[in-house]
């Protein structure tokens, strides 16, 4: 209890209290957000005041009524090929401009979905999507923005074609490319990869991002491209090189920030995909980081979920009606609000705060920022998705995890996001029934829940599943704090990933509230020796399903 006492207030109370280190922590999330807010707008065809527009409405609005304590709330690089996607099917005939607006209007309809579905608490519903199906689609959203951002990086204009047709064409591009642009581009590029190692040097407080533009506005006046701008929804033609755009436009005037949703589409399949499909990516992305915020959070605060959830729905619903991205809870930008040393959510509104005041007082500065450093961050975020590390950390868990997250990537870059993810759920489903899993335990779950004294003991019976378990998880989330919790396999079956990472994180979390937990049964099997890989309990599940 004494740890409680030495929280940091909340509302008013806590600006008083926390204004400064909050207002220190909010200008350093507005150095980097504001590149990639920009970066990202363009990259998801949206004119790059979108991006400035989802980080302000995320600051300056989400920021009051939000679940979460050091989340940084703006438009994230996975959205750029839901995005891009969206403004490409609803377009009326190649007319990037309509398909923006309506693109819009899917977005408030999306948020609208998001204010429902936490007020009906139902963020819990994240779960049901297996980690490595996740980090599938994660990795192939990644692989998709790379395809797309190394030509515009390199000064080149690929030939049109889907995904696999543009990543063939990077050979290409290298050896056709504009030579100041690229010479931006690449050095960019290599700032953002030696950036981390110079963590032990003063030049690491400085963030990447910011080095980059910096960099990158002053390559483009030596190289004399300062004024070849990009104008959203017409191409701008170098007159002696390439047809490509090369620096950013804004308008110095507020007013022309804002475009109207267009909802005239909203009988049609390809509006209703966008909307379902925004409405998954930001959901799934947002509860994800928020999650991951939790563990770096100084004061291991709890984040409501369900609140979140409908905070960034409420703002989705003011962006997209202003002309703006949809955002997420953005763990990147929120880890580096916590290095900043924020203390509560006034830290987000200050970066939204400051995020306003320099592009109306300052737009003449962001038109000489290059596409070349904005599509060389892209890049860089796609890369951070598809590592070989985030290959081998899956790999440590399980070969069936590999194996998923795998097919889920080729699954989502063959088709699209939707048919993707539920293809990888799919054959997720499959395993389990190869592995014995009977039919009527893959939705349901049997557990008990034994209470005696101050000692809790939450006994599994038969298959714990990714397919199955939010029951189990709402039961043991409502467990009074400061209990001694025992979780038993040792009646159980098949013990899936998915329940082993949520059983490890409740451990952690209530081990920080005064409680204990422990698991006990011995695994007949497990799929690696990674201390979460999937295990088999007993021989035979009949008798438990």
């Amino acid at each position: 209890m004494k740890k409680h006492s030495t929280l940091p207030k909340l509302g008013l109370d806590g600006l008083k209290e926390n204004w400064r280190s909050d207002l220190q922590a909010g200008f350093f999330v507005f150095l980097i957000a504001l590149p990639l807010s920009l970066g990202i707008a363009i990259g998801s065809g949206f004119p790059p005041s979108a991006g400035i527009i989802t980080a302000v409405v995320g600051g300056l609005l989400v920021s009051r009524i939000n679940g979460s304590f050091v989340v940084i709330n703006g438009p994230a690089g996975g959205l750029i090929v839901v995005m891009l996607a969206a403004v490409e099917s609803l377009s009326d005939g190649g007319d990037m401009i309509s398909g923006y607006r309506y693109t819009l209007a899917a977005i408030m309809l999306a948020g609208l979905f998001q204010v429902i579905m936490g007020r009906y608490k139902l963020g819990s519903l994240s779960a049901f999507f297996p980690a490595p199906v996740v980090h599938g689609m994660l990795a192939a959203m990644g692989i998709s923005i790379i395809a797309r951002q190394v030509h515009v990086m390199l000064g080149a204009v690929p030939e049109a074609g889907g995904l696999y047709y543009q990543l063939g064409q990077i050979p290409n591009s290298l050896m056709n490319s504009t030579p100041g642009v690229a010479t931006i581009g690449l050095i960019s590029l290599a700032i953002l990869f030696i950036w981390p190692l110079l963590k032990k040097t003063p030049l690491a407080k400085v963030p990447a991002p910011l080095v980059v533009l910096i960099l990158g506005m002053v390559m483009a006046q030596i190289y004399g491209i300062q004024h070849e701008h990009y104008h959203f929804g017409q191409a701008a033609v170098h007159e002696h090189i390439i047809s490509a755009p090369f620096l950013v436009e804004i308008p110095d005037s507020m007013t022309a920030y804002f475009y109207m949703p267009d909802f005239s589409k909203f009988f049609t399949f390809e509006f209703w995909m966008a909307t379902v499909s925004i409405c998954l990516v930001v959901s799934l992305e947002s509860l994800l980081s928020a999650t991951a915020a939790e563990k770096i959070d100084p004061h291991k605060r709890a984040t409501d979920l369900d609140r979140d959830l409908s905070a960034i729905g409420m703002g989705n619903v003011v962006a997209g009606a202003l002309g703006g991205l949809p955002m997420i809870a953005e763990f990147i930008r929120s880890s580096a609000n916590v290095e900043g040393g924020a203390q509560t959510g006034w830290a987000n509104f200050f970066h939204g705060l400051i995020l306003l005041f320099f592009v109306a007082l300052f737009p003449h500065l962001l038109h000489s920022i290059p596409h070349a450093s904005l599509a060389a961050l892209l890049v860089f975020v796609g890369y951070r998705r598809t590592t070989p590390k985030v290959f081998k950390d899956i790999l440590a868990i399980g070969k069936d995890q590999l194996f998923l997250f795998v097919v889920t990537i080729l699954a989502v870059l063959a088709t699209n996001l939707l048919v993707g993810v539920f293809f990888g759920v799919f054959i997720k489903l499959l395993l389990h029934l190869s592995r014995g899993v009977w039919l009527n335990n893959l939705f349901k779950i049997h557990f008990t829940i034994v209470e005696s004294g101050n000692n809790v003991t939450v006994t599994i019976i038969g298959s714990a599943l990714f397919s199955n378990f939010i029951p189990m998880k709402t039961a043991v989330d409502s467990i009074e704090k400061g209990k001694n919790i025992t979780f038993d396999f040792s009646q159980g079956y098949l013990i899936d990933h998915s329940i082993l990472v949520y059983i490890e994180e409740f451990s952690e979390n209530y081990a920080a509230n005064c409680g204990t937990c422990r698991k006990v049964g011995h695994a007949l099997e497990t799929y690696s020796d990674h201390d979460l890989a999937v295990r088999l309990m007993t021989a035979d599940d009949r008798k438990k399903s």
